[in-house]
C-alpha cells in the first residue's frame, strides 16, 4: 500500500502525539519503589502496553485482585503529573494538514480515558474518536484498539495508517494490517524523523486514481 491510498490515520497517544515521557517515567519509578521492582525492569517494557500487561510481567505471582489493584495504583500517578505534557513536535501541524486533505483520524491508547483526557487536553489536541484500554479487552499488542478505531472511522483497518513510537504498538498495527508509521528510529512501512515529517510525506504523496 501507498501512502497516497490511505484513508485514515490512527495515532497512538504517549509519545506519539503527546510528549508525556517524562511523565511516564515517573510514575514507573515511584511504582516500581513501591512495589519493590527494579524500576529499570518497570521501564524497560512499560512504553506502549496497557498497565496490567506490564504489571503482570513484572509481578508474574499476583492473582487478577492484585493485579488490578497495582495497575490502578499506577495509574493513579499519572493522572495529576501534567507539569510537563504538552503535543509533540510537528503535532498540530500534522493534524492540520489532515484537516486540509480530509483525512479522518483517531487516538488508540493504552491509558485508560481519565488519564487520556487529561493529557489530551493539556496537549491541546481534541480527536474526533478516541480508544483507550478501557474499550477492548486485550490491549496492545492485540490489535484490537486500532480495529475498533477504524470501525468507529468507518474505514478498514488496511486503509489505515498506524503511527507509533513503540514496538508493542507496532505490532497492534501489523497486527490489524495496516500501514505503519515509527518514530524514535524503531521500523515501520514509514519511519519518521517526527510528526512534520509525516505531514510532509502526506503533502507530497499523488493524489489516488
Amino acid at each position: 500500500m501507498q501512502l497516497s491510498d490511505i484513508e485514515a490515520v490512527l495515532f497512538d497517544m504517549d509519545g506519539t502525539l503527546v510528549d508525556s515521557d517524562a511523565a511516564v517515567e515517573r510514575a514507573w519509578r515511584s511504582w516500581a519503589v513501591e512495589y519493590g521492582v527494579a524500576p529499570a525492569a518497570a521501564l524497560a517494557i512499560a512504553h506502549g502496553s496497557p498497565a496490567d500487561r506490564t504489571v503482570r510481567r513484572l509481578l508474574p505471582g499476583l492473582d487478577d485482585t492484585a493485579v488490578a489493584a497495582a495497575s490502578a495504583r499506577q495509574l493513579a500517578l499519572q493522572y495529576d503529573d501534567l507539569s510537563d505534557v504538552t503535543a509533540t513536535p510537528g503535532a498540530h501541524d500534522l493534524l492540520l494538514t489532515l484537516a486540509r486533505l480530509g483525512l479522518p483520524w483517531a487516538v488508540v491508547t493504552s491509558a485508560d480515558a481519565r488519564l487520556a483526557e487529561v493529557r489530551l487536553r493539556a496537549a491541546g489536541i481534541d480527536p474526533p474518536v478516541l480508544v483507550t484500554v478501557e474499550d477492548v479487552s486485550a490491549g496492545k499488542p492485540d490489535p484490537q484498539g486500532y480495529l475498533r478505531a477504524a470501525e468507529l472511522l468507518d474505514v478498514s483497518a488496511a486503509r489505515c495508517l498506524v503511527v507509533e513510537d513503540a514496538e508493542v504498538g507496532l505490532l497492534a498495527g501489523r497486527a490489524a494490517g495496516a500501514m505503519t508509521a515509527a518514530l524514535k528510529g524503531l521500523d515501520g512501512d514509514l519511519c519518521l524523523d517526527d510528526l512534520a515529517h509525516l505531514a510532509d510525506r502526506l503533502e507530497a504523496a499523488p493524489a489516488s486514481p
